[in-house]
């Protein structure tokens, strides 16, 4: 048997499109049957049913129910992360506007990979291990992108928050909380929603810039 991790998907040349998910046709059902039942509500038999498999044809390629759990946290993470940088990138040296768009990448994630969020958000209370550590570093390494923009725009006086810290948690917070309610056919499309976001976001850290540029 073997753990085969899921590869992260390819970031688009524009990085806000955001085609169907190619994660492997296995991990696509773990993550339905952990959105539907939760982790610990879930079994292999129910996984392998949904993909099709046989038990031992599922444990062929992925050694438990744990190493499902870990492939698709990392997927997410790693997604993410991809897209953040392409985000920052386009950005250039302008603080703000990294600001704008981190906030835009992090709303347009959780609404449009809703499901993906979710789990590696809520399930991280399941993972064992250095698979535990591993997923909270990721999730520490993505939170110091904003804490070091948000420090950059205080210090260069753009933003006058005197609590950057506890602000680029909040702003964090409030973004990836998205994949907790939204869904698609509601009022407001994933685009306009980011939009909204980045101009509460601008007022948490007192932003002294005039419009928000997304």
């Amino acid at each position: 048997m073997t753990n085969r991790p899921a590869v992260a998907e390819p970031v688009p040349a524009d990085w806000r499109l955001y085609p169907p998910s190619s994660l492997p046709l296995i991990l696509e059902a773990a993550l339905a049957c952990f959105v539907e039942q939760g982790y610990h509500g879930t079994t292999i038999r129910v996984i392998a049913g949904r993909a099709g498999l046989s038990v031992p044809g599922l444990y062929h390629h992925y050694a438990s129910k744990q190493a499902l759990l870990v492939a698709i946290v990392s997927h997410a993470m790693g997604e993410l992360w991809d897209r953040s940088l392409a985000a920052l990138e386009e950005a250039g040296d302008d603080v703000v506007r990294r600001f704008d768009l981190l906030v835009e990448c992090l709303v347009l994630f959780h609404a449009h990979r809703r499901e993906l969020a979710f789990i590696a958000a809520n399930e991280i209370r399941s993972l064992l291990g250095q698979a535990r550590a591993d997923h909270i570093a990721a999730r520490d390494r993505q939170q110091r992108l904003m804490d070091d923009v948000v420090a950059q725009a205080v210090a260069q006086g753009l933003f006058t928050t005197p609590f950057p810290r506890e602000v680029s948690r909040a702003v964090i917070t409030m973004c990836t909380g998205v994949a907790q309610w939204y869904h698609h056919g509601g009022p407001l499309r994933p685009d306009e929603l980011a939009r909204e976001y980045c101009t509460v976001a601008r007022m948490a850290v007192g932003s002294t810039a005039p419009e928000v540029t997304t």
